[in-house]
């Protein structure tokens, strides 16, 4: 009687590990709440300023990409501090905006780390800038580049370019530390109201962080990289009807853990 009972025992385990070993495993990626990374790339300072002080009621948060740092007065380097206090991320744009792939044309990347990275790490340290993430200048990158960056920064971002369907743009965070963002500038060719709408509406309904990236900072377009306080105050107002979040670059690496 105990041998019939182990032996039904047995088969019962053989055909139940089967089973399971032939079902399909479900991914593993997180669900995160739907929002939006909103960044800004070089040094206008006085400029991100003035408009964080008009988007403060919608408890906005970004994450500003800044390069150039030694050619920062001590006011701007002053904005910086408090913008980093009010819960924005200040991060790393190199220290003289070269583009890294024609840089390492003629140059090492022992050369590109020496010149771009290093000195505009210490120098932000120095100021009390907690940077932890990268954008390339210009979108200018390759693996090389990548796995060099990797080891400094948590997470590093590129451009996505010229899609036209919502859901084939590469702008959403995908659990990777390699990361591409849609420009908002007013004269990028591929922006436009309705189109940064359709992403909006991607994100919200698929439980999406949508990465954004703009410039200088203006109430009125006169010139190229220029993004509208409007059309900022238009994503603001977005995100809080409809119950999503505002993301730093840094806050999506804390997701990962």
């Amino acid at each position: 009687m105990n041998n019939f009972i182990l032996k039904t025992i047995l088969l019962f385990a053989f055909f139940a590990f089967f089973s399971c070993e032939n079902e399909p495993v479900a991914p593993s990626n997180k669900p995160y709440k739907a929002g939006v990374i909103l960044s800004f790339d070089d040094a206008y300072i006085n400029d991100w300023y003035a408009t964080n002080q008009k988007l403060k009621k919608y408890g906005w948060k970004g994450t500003f990409f800044v390069c150039k740092i030694n050619t920062l007065d001590i006011s701007e380097v002053e904005k910086l501090i408090e913008m980093q206090k009010d819960g924005h991320e200040i991060a790393g744009h190199t220290y003289d905006h070269f583009n890294a792939v024609d840089y390492l044309r003629v140059h090492t990347m022992s050369e590109y780390m020496s010149k771009e990275i290093d000195p505009m790490l210490r120098l932000m340290n120095f100021y009390g800038l907690d940077v932890s993430t990268f954008a390339y200048p210009y979108g200018g990158r390759n693996k090389k580049l990548d796995a060099a960056l990797l080891k400094k920064f948590k997470i590093i971002r590129g451009r996505a370019f010229c899609e036209h369907v919502a859901k084939k743009q590469g702008c959403y965070y995908d659990n990777s530390n390699l990361v591409f963002s849609f420009s908002i500038d007013d004269t990028h060719n591929h922006f436009n109201i309705p189109h940064l709408l359709e992403l909006l509406e991607y994100a919200k309904k698929n439980n999406k962080i949508l990465i954004l990236n703009s410039h200088k900072t203006v109430e009125k377009v006169n010139g190229d990289y220029q993004t509208k306080n409007a059309t900022l105050e238009y994503i603001c107002k977005y995100i809080k009807s409809n119950n999503m979040n505002f993301y730093t670059l840094a806050d999506v690496e804390k997701l990962q853990k």
